[in-house]
């Protein structure tokens, strides 16, 4: 069996040290297991005798470097030895990953005093030997490289990258896995400054080394989300984690960092999401994909729109989007809320007022009226305005002007009026409480606003969108969900809608300890409903048999397909397989 080629670096605080050591080589070494490097911290030139010992041994001159302390590279070796004075050799930076050996031997003050009757040359000399011998001409060297390389072979095989560098960010670890993911080999990254490796920042900017200092002893385990672009050009999503590397007296010297290459399944996310967006709305169902496009057909008109649907629907957010979308979207968008401010206040808000109108009035200001010119007035909550403030209204819109309060000037205005309500207008002109030539002026364009529980298809995008606000708004991680979970909040009658489904995620954020949401975390009026699901016979939904073997049909046989064809969760819809003996 071919014995193994070491590279061994030798350093040393003098030449005569050196030439101890070559000598000492010489005499007993088996040159041929190794492969001699050395370097001295000194900038003096190497003694001629040590290279003549060196080349009767049979050692390449070219192998012997003279070289100062801020030369020394010593990634390329497998093992390094300091020999002489162990406090000048404690100077030396010394990576962690390589096995370091010191031979502290008596300091020979001249090279002429090296003759076999000099007792330091002596003691030297006999230190050498034995640790020479013991060291290269035993198993010990053997065991340790085996060793050594099967723990590299482990951490090569590992799936996620790994990389180390020194306090000083010069890297001195890098696995396959880091290969692959990054695109770098390890030759190009070993004994390298990391930003030099990596101008972009590999750790996104936000690790301790960046500006120079020293994370603490203490572990972080928080993750990150990094972006990082490959010198081929391709976009890396990857999760990191960046750990202190003690030494065994517990003092870093450096930094451990762990990664993952997350980038298919973030793709993989985004397909499963599969859901529409349009300002901050956000849907997969079709009855609000309806909405959508009535939002963009009417974006571009200046006709009158008015918004019905239940509270906590996001009729605002409709207003918005169509604001967003038309050609006024760089002018104001101004809102009020017309139930909930006093009569005369209101007036004052909606058409401002002059100095002097009423007590407290010590300035001229505009109304929403004037801030929206140009722009989009949004009228919330219609229906709870008074009789009279009704006939203001109606004359400001028809006539496109209005005076402010206390004021004889009239005031000319270009808006466009978009009206919400959650109640039924149409009831309202039949009970005389709400004028029907105002309504005909605020309903041009109607556009009604289904309630959550008649678009669950929504429910598990809409989670997953709180979810993902909420972590941002908290800082804290995004938690997951179990099927249990969608399937609690799917079979819950939501009359708070999306704004209630919002309040129960953050409610569930404050209650779950583990890293997903489970439903035990869900508010008390959900777990109710659910206890009180489980008490009817058969599942809290009812669907037909037909509407299920249909849904199965149409699905090829997918169930969660065919589940979210049905607008339920996937544990809802065994139960019905199995109510309807269709496993």
């Amino acid at each position: 069996m071919e014995p193994y080629q070491y590279s061994v670096l030798f350093l040393s605080d003098s030449c005569i040290n050196l030439h101890l050591i070559a000598e000492t080589l010489t005499a007993g070494a088996k040159f041929e297991h190794i492969v001699f490097k050395s370097a001295s911290v000194s900038p003096r030139e190497i003694s001629p005798v040590v290279r003549r010992v060196l080349s009767a041994a049979g050692l390449n001159n070219r192998k012997l470097k003279n070289l100062s302390i801020n030369d020394v590279k010593p990634f390329g070796f497998d093992l390094i030895i300091t020999v002489g004075n162990p406090i000048q050799m404690q100077k030396i930076p010394l990576p962690a990953v390589l096995p370091h050996f010191h031979w502290e031997t008596p300091d020979p003050k001249s090279i002429e005093m090296h003759d076999q009757n000099d007792q330091p040359v002596i003691e030297a000399m006999d230190i050498l030997k034995k640790n020479i011998d013991t060291l290269f001409n035993s198993d010990f060297l053997n065991t340790l490289f085996i060793a050594r390389r099967h723990q590299q072979l482990i951490l090569d095989n590992m799936l996620d990258g790994v990389m180390a560098h020194t306090e000083k960010r010069i890297v001195f670890f890098f696995n396959r896995a880091a290969e692959r993911i990054t695109g770098l080999k390890r030759e190009s990254v070993l004994g390298k400054d990391c930003h030099e490796v990596f101008p972009g920042r590999f750790c996104g900017g936000a690790c301790d080394y960046c500006d120079g200092t020293i994370m603490g002893t203490t572990p972080d385990n928080s993750r990150k989300r990094v972006e990082f672009k490959r010198r081929d050009g391709q976009i890396k999503i990857m999760e990191m984690m960046t750990l202190p590397l003690l030494d065994e007296v517990d003092k870093n010297i450096g930094a451990l960092v762990l990664f993952k290459d997350d980038t298919d399944l973030e793709i993989l996310k985004s397909h499963l999401k599969h859901h529409h967006t349009l300002g901050q709305l956000i849907t997969k169902d079709p009855k609000m994909l309806d909405v959508f496009e009535q939002i963009k057909e009417v974006a571009e008109i200046r006709a009158p729109v008015l918004i019905e649907g239940e509270s906590g629907t996001g009729k605002e957010l409709v207003a918005n989007a169509i604001h967003s979308q038309s050609s006024r979207a760089k002018k104001p968008f101004v809102a009020v809320n017309c139930g909930a401010l006093p009569e005369g206040i209101l007036e004052s808000e909606l058409f401002g007022h002059v100095k002097g109108a009423f007590t407290g009035a010590v300035n001229d200001r505009k109304g929403r009226f004037e801030l929206a010119d140009q722009g989009t007035l949004f009228l919330d909550e219609v229906a709870e305005l008074s009789p009279a403030m009704q006939v203001k209204l109606l004359r400001a819109l028809q006539e496109k002007s209005f005076e402010r309060v206390g004021g004889e000037k009239p005031v000319h205005v270009n808006i466009r009026v978009i009206s919400a309500t959650n109640q039924d207008l149409k009831l309202l002109m039949k009970k005389k409480k709400f004028r029907r030539d105002l309504y005909y002026r605020l309903c041009v364009v109607p556009i009604y606003l289904p309630p959550l529980r008649e678009r669950r298809l929504d429910i598990p995008v809409l989670v997953e969108h709180f979810l993902d606000l909420v972590a941002a708004e908290t800082e804290r991680d995004v938690l997951g969900y179990t099927n249990e979970t969608i399937d609690a909040l799917s079979a819950y009658s939501w009359p708070g809608n999306v704004r209630e489904l919002r309040n129960a995620i953050e409610y569930a954020y404050v209650k779950s300890r583990d890293s997903v949401i489970k439903v035990d975390h869900l508010p008390p009026e959900i777990l109710s409903y659910q206890r009180r699901s489980k008490k009817k016979t058969g599942p809290p939904l009812k669907i037909k048999k037909e509407k299920v073997a249909l849904a199965l049909t149409k699905s090829n046989g997918n169930r969660k397909e065919a589940a979210n064809l049905l607008g339920i969760g996937r544990a809802t819809l065994y139960r019905y397989l199995s109510l309807y003996g269709l496993q």
